[in-house]
């Protein structure tokens, strides 16, 4: 297969380009066998295929049952728990399938995602994603994180037991922490837990404005502390940006210090976050461009589809990251295309993380837009998606 003509972005590129722009690009078999600079105009731009870093398919396509919670967080998390305390594994592997095959077509190859885990014992969800992750395995990676409130782990008993259920799954373990009281003690036997037990960990942090939720700040110190550089994934991480510039820079230095990777997640909190009596002037966003300053190249992700918390949406992540180009001003947009790939593919810790060179899997995402003014309209959006050297059919945005 020979691809002409297509821009490839350069934080996406591991080859020697020179001053080229625009390639031709020859695929073998399953892999990319060579790419050549060429004089033509673009006529599209070359992604490596999509990583989702954090989503929640056990709750999706709900809203219909349980209504949206406009702008209460903690309103949307009550409701989902009790949807979630009824809902049967049939009707749990139903939204699951729907959204690992919208995410395919769309061309996503690996994604994470949260399982609600209210207690001690394995949720209902667990077992219908591990059927779902070995059916899929040859299309979607799947991975799965605990998502527990970090107050259960006040009960040591019931953490080691959710420790031991996530390393027997092969899982991440998480927790949701927001302004907590011993907050720092709670964290540290979440830590205390992912090392005796050899697990990586995700968090839920700060999922609101207010400036003195200070978890992330938290986490970036015990991962220094403990050594674990590389191997915590904080998501959401709103409150950073309500709190002082000094501050919070200070804060993602400890972030950087610590290997952590950010994950932002623009459709769930730019609809939670901020007033709903009146028009929002607070942007529900962490700090990307300022963390990018430092080093941390952040991620964005789908996060919640069509339940209480984001009653709208569906998988497909170049949507949802022209949605992260508009909130958090992300220019040039096609310097932010490794928010799909490439930082999302390291912070899950997937073999391959997306930089594209001869030799790479041919596991691409051709798009439409010819520059970064054609990524955000329908045109630009519309795609071919290239998994192990073979096109899927074209999906529509």
């Amino acid at each position: 297969m020979i691809l002409e003509a297509l821009r490839i972005p350069p934080r996406l590129r591991a080859f020697s380009a020179g001053d080229a722009e625009v390639f031709d690009l020859r695929i073998e078999g399953a892999q990319v066998a060579a790419i050549e600079p060429t004089r033509e105009p673009a006529r599209g731009t070359l992604l490596s295929a999509l990583v989702d870093a954090h989503v929640h398919i056990d709750k999706n396509y709900t809203v219909r049952d349980v209504g949206a919670a406009e702008g209460s967080l903690f309103a949307a998390i009550e409701r989902m728990a009790a949807h979630q305390a009824a809902a049967t594994p049939e009707a749990l592997h139903a939204g699951m399938e729907r959204a690992l095959d919208e995410a395919w077509q769309a061309g996503t190859r690996a994604l994470r995602t949260h399982l609600d885990w209210p207690g001690a014992d394995a949720p209902a969800s667990l077992a219908v994603f591990e059927d779902l992750r070995a059916r899929w395995q040859d299309r979607v990676a799947m991975q799965f994180v605990a998502l527990v409130p970090l107050d259960v782990f006040a009960d040591a008993a019931a953490g080691e037991r959710i420790a031991q259920a996530v390393q027997r799954a092969g899982g991440v373990l998480g927790a949701f922490v927001y302004r907590n009281d011993g907050i720092v003690h709670k964290l540290g036997r979440v830590f205390d837990l992912a090392q005796t037990h050899g697990l990586s960990l995700d968090f839920h942090v700060d999922e609101g404005l207010d400036a003195d939720a200070t978890g992330l700040r938290s986490i970036a110190q015990l991962t220094i502390a403990r050594g674990l550089q590389g191997r915590v994934v904080c998501g959401h991480a709103c409150s950073l940006a309500a709190q002082d510039d000094a501050f919070a820079r200070e804060t993602l230095g400890f972030c950087v210090e610590a290997g952590l990777h950010l994950v932002a997640l623009p459709t769930t909190n730019l609809y939670l976050q901020g007033a709903w009596n009146r028009t929002p002037v607070e942007r529900g966003i962490t700090r990307l461009r300022e963390a990018a300053e430092l080093g941390l190249r952040a991620s964005l992700a789908t996060d919640n589809v069509q339940d209480a918390f984001y009653p709208y949406g569906g998988y497909d992540l170049v949507e949802t990251f022209g949605l992260g180009v508009q909130m958090a001003h992300l220019a040039p947009a096609t310097d932010w295309l490794d928010a799909i790939t490439l930082s999302p593919a390291r912070a899950l810790g997937l073999a391959w993380d997306g930089r594209i060179a001869p030799g790479c899997p041919a596991d691409l995402v051709l798009l439409a837009a010819r520059d970064e003014y054609e990524l955000l309209d329908p045109r630009g959006r519309r795609r071919t998606v290239i998994r192990a050297g073979s096109e899927l059919e074209k999906s529509q945005p």
